[in-house]
């Protein structure tokens, strides 16, 4: 999974986002506890993962964590077929949304996870464990480019 966040991180440095491609990943004991909590879905070509994604509760939502499609498997639905998945666990625990942190510039960011039915939140919408990540967020230095939350109702 690490690997895969890597890899997938390479792009953010070729639109000039050197910080956020070289973003250490999640260590492995944290991503495990992710799997072991069956909030972890990773997806295989060939028994070979290519790409995962991992998922929270926040506020009361379901939270998209981190999604990481290798570049070699990129624009195939991939990412699109993992948060399907999360959104089917989210409904089978009768969560109401599914929320997210994202770049609002990034084409593969926001404006793709508008496509997919989410929208932009206020600063008055955005819950305390959202503005909690957002704080993470930016001591990473993360909010060097724009950056929002972003709701899904399911």
């Amino acid at each position: 999974m690490r690997d895969i966040e890597r890899a997938a991180g390479k792009a953010f440095a070729d639109i000039g986002m050197a910080l956020v491609a070289e973003d250490e990943p999640l260590p492995a004991r944290t991503l495990l506890k992710y799997v072991r909590a069956g909030r972890a879905w990773v997806y295989t070509v060939d028994d070979r993962p290519v790409a995962y994604l991992i998922a929270e509760v926040v506020d009361g939502n379901a939270h998209l964590e981190q999604v990481s499609v290798h570049p070699d498997h990129a624009r195939r639905g991939i990412g699109r077929a993992l948060l399907d998945r999360m959104i089917e666990w989210a409904r089978t625990r009768r969560l109401p949304a599914v929320t997210l942190t994202t770049y609002t510039e990034v084409p593969w960011n926001g404006p793709y996870y508008e496509r997919l039915g989410f929208r932009y939140l206020a600063g008055s919408e955005t819950t305390p464990g959202l503005r909690a990540i957002r704080e993470t967020e930016a001591a990473h230095g993360l909010d060097s480019w724009p950056r929002a939350c972003m709701l899904r109702e399911l």
